[in-house]
């Protein structure tokens, strides 16, 4: 059992996989498309879920800091609905708030320059985001 965690954005998608034993989260890619434009997502999602047995997504939901759901949620959610109709596997929804700042955080630790920040910041995004579903999973939150 292997998951995939994904950070959505407008024209990105952050993806990151969790090793075999499902204890650690590491940044693999990120897919650019054009805005709304989920098919060619679907394609390589497809190859990689193939490849890497994948059993489950697990994909943020970037709720507002009231806990209300905005635009970008209601993305996601779209999105999720997509992915469960496409590949018939579970899909688990998880709180992604500040998720983003704390990329950035970690990205400035490593003296990585605005520009290199930029190129992996989804990546290291859904990591975050499926290192929390992790530790969840784990008992540990």
């Amino acid at each position: 059992m292997r998951l995939l965690g994904l950070d959505l954005g407008t024209k990105t998608l952050g993806i990151s996989i969790s090793d075999k034993t499902n204890s650690l989260a590491t940044p693999l890619k990120t897919i650019h498309f054009s805005e709304s434009q989920y098919e060619s997502v679907l394609k390589e999602l497809e190859e990689i879920v193939k490849e890497k047995e994948i059993t489950d997504f697990v994909l943020g939901l970037p709720k507002n800091m009231n806990n209300s759901l905005g635009f970008a949620a209601q993305r996601s959610q779209k999105f999720k609905e997509l992915l469960t109709e496409t590949f018939s596997m579970p899909v688990h929804l998880i709180d992604e708030r500040l998720t983003t700042v704390e990329a950035e955080k970690i990205l400035i630790s490593t003296n990585k320059s605005r520009k290199k920040r930029k190129k992996v910041i989804d990546n290291v995004a859904s990591s975050l985001i499926l290192e929390t579903y992790l530790e969840k999973e784990r008992g540990k939150l």
